[in-house]
């Protein structure tokens, strides 16, 4: 994939250039084992580990994970309505009319276990799962969606190959926020030797 991009005047972070989305090229797709393959490179035992190689952006691969939820307070939803009504009025008169997003009635959080055997807390910021979340609900209701949810990251991804994208915010480098779940296939000892 090639893509142009611009960086923020004053974050250094790699992962923070701001891609342009018309210039993406897509040159070649991956199939499993190469997508799985790249992970695997990037994923690391640690946080610090990846400190250590002055990443701010990783992969971690749990190996015992809890999905909970906490419903927010109508003020919560609120005030997230009001920033994403904000964040519409600031697109250009250029670009299409958008609705502002519908934020999520559950706050998501994980509790898992990393490789070394350290029990995490990380509350979910990945847009993924609030989406999957409405598109369960709309199938299976509130309660239903969310017992899917549970299945799907405790067991399903669990059993067939996970990793926690977390990186750290701008403002606070220490701080290392979830920022993704992704389905990974792991390897097998002969896709590693390829």
């Amino acid at each position: 994939m090639t893509y142009d991009f611009t960086a923020p005047a004053h974050d250094g972070r790699r992962e923070s250039q701001k891609v342009v989305p018309e210039t993406i090229q897509v040159i070649q797709k991956l199939n499993k084992s190469e997508r799985s393959r790249i992970a695997c490179a990037l994923t690391r035992e640690s946080v610090q580990e990846a400190e250590a190689r002055q990443e701010t952006l990783t992969l971690l691969r749990p190996v015992d994970v809890t999905l909970n939820w906490s419903r927010k307070s109508d003020a919560d939803l609120h005030e997230e309505r009001a920033k994403h009504a904000a964040l519409v009025k600031q697109i250009s008169m250029f670009d299409k009319p958008a609705k502002p997003l519908e934020p999520c009635p559950f706050e998501f959080s994980f509790k898992w276990k990393s490789e070394s055997g350290k029990t995490h807390r990380h509350t979910c910021d990945d847009w993924e799962t609030s989406t999957a979340f409405f598109h369960r609900r709309d199938k299976f209701g509130e309660q239903g969606a969310l017992k899917s949810l549970r299945d799907t990251y405790e067991n399903e991804y669990l059993s067939k190959g996970m990793r926690f994208a977390l990186g750290t915010h701008s403002r606070r480098d220490t701080q290392w926020l979830l920022v993704g779940v992704l389905r990974v296939d792991e390897q097998t000892q002969g896709e590693l030797a390829l």
